[in-house]
């Protein structure tokens, strides 16, 4: 027991309790030392149980998530939290108003017992209880289908800095790419991000359909530009920020009136749609050493081979550094590649920005 992931499942169904419990229980590394069905009784139970993360429900009675996590700020509870979120316009709503309060994650909900998507979504699950709770990533046994990419080998001290070789003094677009950890580090970067910023941002967030509009949504309450989920023949234009909508492929492309979104549902890229690889090739080809591409926070690779493109055009490209990552995955592989100008911690990223693009 001791050496197990500890969890406390918070939910009103006891069908999901369960089912979330079981998909805990095959891992030989967790246990489930308990349940709630609301939050009222999950803070009763957090002392006694001690667990290294809690998976929460949002929509409950008498204590629903929301208050839940206002009530663990007040209390100076410092446990990690993952959501486990419905898909629907007010699920996703609830969920972001749940990250604004320090909430470390979310994933979609299974539709029941009998659903398709179970196994990505357990998958999904215990790949993130492993993230939060600092622990090795291990292969997930069966019956759960491993989907995510292979851990990456541990950092090498041979990781450095590219040499710079961008041959523009504009920058005319600013590409970010990122995944697992996002919607709270793009939160921050966004936050610091003046009016005056002078060039398009145009973001792929690896996120499940549904959820985009809401999520850009909770960022422009932040944001002083313009932010919104990208539509198809959207102009790339200053002030604007354009996060690509959950299962479609971002690319921007050149129309007579200038530079606009387009959105297409073709194959998944680097296992992913929205693929930050596609929409870093298009920034590449169209904006050649015009273009800055950052890379952020995710696990797996997307990108990390594509924003090369960018840097071999002539253009300007960053890393998210190692300690500011919740997963340094994606901006690891593209240090390892050989292609990233500058690593910042996210705390140094937006001034940094600003500044090269002035």
């Amino acid at each position: 027991m001791e050496d197990k992931i500890k969890v406390l499942v918070v939910d009103d169904s006891a069908l999901m309790r369960s089912l979330i419990s079981k998909m805990i229980e095959t891992q030989e590394d967790m246990t489930v030392v308990g349940t709630a069905m609301n939050g009222v009784f999950a803070l009763k139970k957090i002392p006694d149980l001690n667990p290294e993360i809690i998976i929460l429900d949002l929509e409950m009675p008498e204590m629903n998530g929301i208050e839940f996590l206002k009530e663990r700020e007040k209390r100076g509870i410092k446990i990690p939290v993952i959501i486990l979120s419905s898909i629907a316009e007010k699920g996703a709503r609830i969920t972001f108003e749940a990250l604004s309060l320090g909430d470390s994650d979310f994933i979609t909900k299974p539709s029941g017992a009998i659903s398709q998507n179970i196994s990505d979504v357990a998958t999904q699950l215990i790949s993130i209880i492993r993230i939060y709770t600092g622990r090795k990533e291990k292969p997930i046994k069966e019956p759960i289908k491993e989907k995510i990419a292979p851990a990456i080998q541990p950092l090498q001290p041979k990781m450095k800095e590219a040499p710079v070789v961008h041959t523009s003094g504009k920058i005319d677009i600013v590409a970010i790419g990122i995944s697992t950890g996002g919607p709270n580090a793009l939160r921050i970067l966004l936050a610091e991000i003046k009016e005056d910023f002078k060039v398009p941002i145009v973001i792929v967030q690896h996120m499940p359909e549904g959820f985009t509009a809401e999520f850009a949504k909770s960022l422009k309450r932040i944001c002083p530009l313009e932010v919104k989920e990208a539509e198809d023949n959207d102009v790339i234009a200053r002030g604007k920020v354009l996060i690509a909508p959950g299962n479609k492929h971002l690319k921007i492309e050149r129309r007579q009136f200038g530079n606009v979104a387009v959105m297409n549902s073709n194959d998944t890229v680097n296992g992913h749609r929205p693929s930050v690889g596609v929409l870093f090739d298009s920034v590449a080809e169209l904006y050649g050493n015009r273009a800055m591409g950052v890379i952020m926070t995710g696990m797996g690779r997307d990108g990390s081979a594509e924003i090369g493109n960018i840097y071999k055009a002539g253009g300007y490209t960053i890393a998210q550094d190692e300690k500011s990552s919740i997963v340094f995955g994606m901006p690891r592989v593209a240090i390892e590649f050989g292609c990233i100008n500058k690593i910042l911690s996210l705390n140094d990223m937006a001034k940094y920005i600003t500044n090269y693009i002035s």
